[in-house]
């Protein structure tokens, strides 16, 4: 992790001061025509997979907007934003007044991000739109992301969706929105971000000074998310990805020895990073092989997956909202696969 910016990635850039956007034209193009047309929906659901660039993307709208306050005068495009601006100035350092950014925050006990974005934070999003922007301008709320969110956390957003205050946008940003209240979706205008092609996430990786390419294995599992990219390269996820796949393929917990390596290494205090990339990539590759399943026309195995990805998904919650031991969480994943 990057100790300027805490959750920050090795190797990544901060989306509130990272200047450059690949693969999403199509998106930005929305966002600015619908801006322009002083019409725009007040809360706009962006989806898609993590690290692809929905932050980024939500910083350069954010960005936009307050640098042209005036819709019917603004530009039909988004320009990359000058980091010498006053905007962005203010937007990197945090200390925009229009501007509110809501994302876990971080345990004062631990000096780590809590599980769970809190109703506390929510309101901090409340006190905001109830003060008067000195300027006139938008005020911007960007929850990041909003799975994170809980209960109490997410109705507390939706009765401020309900009812938005004047010239107040909402940037909500989602890796699974399944996993949003309805009443949130419902209240939003989507607006979905698909992976980065094999090119645009060259260049991305290069515009972070990280060398574009790479093994098969490692542009086959960035699956098209420079977050995933950086995890496989800097923090050893391409040794896990293959410990985990192979494992699998073994098809059965006789040979508990590669588990028990990869259990005690994710334990390890200083793998934190590494030890969530695990749960991330062990529930969605069960999820890929269910979707291989159903379109194999095995429709049993696919339920079957399915439910197997959601158990692992709870198992794993379960585990980060109680501080469980992370050596007997990981054996327990493996004892559920091979339930």
């Amino acid at each position: 992790m990057n100790g300027d910016s805490p959750g920050l990635l090795e190797g990544a850039i901060p989306p509130q001061t990272n200047t450059a956007l690949f693969g999403h034209d199509a998106a930005q193009e929305f966002l600015a025509t619908a801006y322009r047309s002083g019409r725009m929906h007040h809360a706009i659901l962006i989806e898609g997979a993590e690290g692809i660039g929905k932050a980024t993307l939500a910083y350069r709208f954010a960005h936009h907007v307050l640098s042209h306050p005036d819709p019917l005068e603004a530009p039909d495009r988004i320009a990359d934003p000058d980091p010498h601006d006053a905007v962005s100035r203010q937007l990197a350092s945090g200390a925009s007044h229009n501007v509110l950014h809501l994302s876990r925050p971080v345990d004062e006990k631990t000096g780590k991000a809590k599980s769970v974005i809190t109703v506390d934070e929510v309101r901090r999003a409340g006190k905001f739109f109830a003060q008067t922007s000195g300027t006139g301008n938008w005020r911007i709320a960007i929850i990041d992301p909003a799975d994170d969110l809980n209960r109490n956390a997410a109705n507390a957003i939706l009765k401020i969706l309900e009812e938005p205050p004047k010239r107040a946008l909402f940037l909500v940003l989602s890796h699974t929105p399944g996993r949003l209240l309805p009443t949130i979706r419902s209240r939003c205008l989507s607006l979905r971000l698909e992976p980065l092609s094999a090119e645009d996430l060259d260049r991305a990786l290069a515009h972070l000074g990280t060398a574009p390419g790479g093994t098969d294995s490692i542009a086959d599992l960035s699956e098209g998310s420079v977050a995933r990219a950086l995890l496989l390269r800097n923090y050893g996820g391409a040794e896990i990805a293959e410990a985990f796949v192979d494992i699998i393929e073994r098809g059965s917990l006789m040979n508990r020895e590669p588990i028990s390596a990869l259990a005690e290494g994710l334990a390890a205090r200083d793998r934190d990073i590494a030890y969530q990339f695990f749960t991330e990539f062990a529930v969605d590759r069960i999820q890929a092989m269910a979707r291989a399943a159903g379109l194999s026309g095995d429709l049993a195995e696919a339920d079957r997956l399915a439910r197997l990805s959601a158990a692992l998904r709870e198992h794993f919650g379960t585990a980060a909202a109680y501080n469980l031991d992370r050596k007997q969480t990981v054996l327990g994943a493996f004892s559920l696969i091979f339930a």
